[in-house]
């Protein structure tokens, strides 16, 4: 503890005049030493190294509120800090921008430079992009928490209804919750394959049966399968929408519009042949009610509620839109180029199969994706050698995106994947410091009942109550410690 009539420290001037003509100091920041110049740290007199030229000014009051030590003899003021990160900010006095060193977590350093008061708009745009996705990472983590604890706690204030929709939404939405609501989502999945599986198997002839008027329709049993699966649909589609926290949102999203369109042709087939047939020609009824069959290809879609693989892959894809779009480039500027190559260099064989370019497009596509159906071909070697030259430029346009595509895949997978670890840690290391919690409120209780004082403090024993010690800072305003996600490297 440093008192003011301490010796080790000199009296400092009340006006400050001589520290203010100080225009070395001397800084060390975790064993790091470092020398600085007044017109260096001028420059940005908002930093707290800039601070440190008239600090002395002040008192120890002000010298103390920051840094963390100082020695008057050697003018040398000391920190705490982290010295590589401090190694990295310092640019920003000679070189006006910063570089954030390969190994060092973003997160760590954005409060670094915090501490040294040093604006984020001198980050280079590299470094801001590593920044970004950091705190997205940060963010989706504790999203996850959240939604984990907000499972695990009940609210007392709820009424019977609202906790009753809260553990059908749960039962339905959140497989891992519990053992029946596994079951629930394996049938589901079952339901779909069945349903699937009904949908193919009733389009075999010798599987199907003839009406009165003669014409082919699926077995009956089929039809009571598909009936069956429909009506698990119907009660899964509407138990979800009634227990849904959020009835717009439910309504709107992608899933549950494929559900709908999994769902609708059947009830929309059943009105019409019931009732189709007094508003409108029977011809036109069952035309109208097999285009509605062949929309129920759409509940194939439905796996992707149950395939984590399947979600990773439309997100991949969804992130590769740029590569795909230069797939596209590539193939639409050969076929255009080698179906009017091919249509010229044909016309010259009178057997040519080539009659117009817009028709030797379909040749074009099916040569350089590598399929070749064999229905057009060239007959003439000058076709031949443009047939060629087509599939192995096709072979190539292909083969160039599909790196990019892989490794997008490869990286949200492995992202989510550790993402999904670094949640179940949080919720171990929330676990650990409620137990503390609960632990310290013990001791407390026995302590004030011996003393016959008021009731200490109660502690519920689920993760609910550690929301405010927990290691997220984004799931908490407080900020009296660094977390493990923020001291990682």
């Amino acid at each position: 503890i440093k008192m003011a009539g301490d010796s080790r420290f000199p009296d400092v001037d009340a006006d400050g005049s001589g520290k203010n003509e100080e225009t070395e100091i001397v800084v060390n920041v975790g064993g790091v030493r470092q020398v600085f110049y007044g017109d260096n740290l001028n420059q940005f007199p908002e930093t707290r190294l800039a601070e440190l030229i008239n600090c002395l000014s002040g008192g120890y009051d002000s010298i103390f509120s920051l840094c963390d030590d100082y020695d008057p003899g050697k003018r040398e003021f000391y920190f705490d800090r982290d010295p590589d990160a401090f190694k990295c900010i310092i640019d920003v006095y000679y070189f006006g921008e910063i570089h954030m060193k390969k190994g060092i977590c973003p997160i760590c350093f954005k409060n670094e430079m915090e501490f040294w008061k040093v604006d984020l708009k001198f980050l280079d745009d590299c470094c801001k992009t590593h920044l970004s996705e950091k705190k997205e990472e940060l963010e989706e983590i504790a999203r996850r928490v959240q939604l984990i604890l907000d499972d695990l706690g009940v609210d007392a204030s709820e009424n019977r209804w609202k906790r009753c929709q809260k553990c059908i939404w749960k039962f339905l939405e959140k497989p891992e919750s519990s053992y029946p609501a596994r079951v629930i989502a394996v049938l589901s999945f079952l339901f779909i394959l069945i349903s699937s599986v009904v949908m193919c198997v009733g389009t075999i002839p010798d599987l199907q049966v003839v009406d009165a008027e003669g014409n082919r329709m699926e077995h009956p049993t089929l039809d009571s399968i598909e009936t069956a699966c429909i009506g698990w649909f119907t009660m899964e589609y509407v138990l979800r929408l009634i227990s849904s926290p959020n009835k717009l949102h439910f309504a709107l999203s992608f899933m549950n519009i494929v559900d709908v369109l999994a769902i609708l042709p059947f009830y929309v087939s059943l009105t019409l042949t019931h009732l189709g047939a007094k508003l409108m020609e029977l011809s036109n009824v069952q035309q109208a009610v097999q285009a509605l069959r062949i929309m129920r290809i759409a509940r194939i879609f439905k796996l992707a509620r149950h395939s984590s693989g399947l979600q990773t892959l439309t997100y991949a894809l969804k992130r590769s839109f740029k590569e795909l779009g230069l797939l596209l480039m590539y193939l639409a500027v050969g076929i255009f180029v080698f179906s009017a190559l091919g249509y010229t260099m044909e016309q010259s064989h009178p057997e040519t199969l080539f009659k117009s370019i817009p028709q030797s497009f379909w040749w074009a596509i099916i040569t350089m994706t590598t399929v070749g159906y064999g229905d057009i071909y060239p007959k003439t070697t000058l076709g031949k050698l443009n047939a060629a030259i087509s599939f192995l430029c096709g072979v190539i346009a292909i083969a160039l995106p599909i790196h990019p595509i892989i490794n997008n895949f490869v990286r949200y997978y492995n992202k989510q994947r550790v993402l999904e670890t670094a949640a179940k840690h949080e919720l171990e290391l929330m676990e650990l410091n409620s137990a503390e919690g609960k632990a310290a409120s013990s001791k407390s209780e026995l302590e004030d009942l011996v003393r016959g004082g008021k009731e200490g403090p109660f502690y519920s024993s689920r993760l609910k109550v550690s929301h405010s010690d927990t290691f997220i800072h984004l799931l908490s305003e407080e900020k009296h410690y660094r977390t493990r996600l923020q001291s990682c490297k």
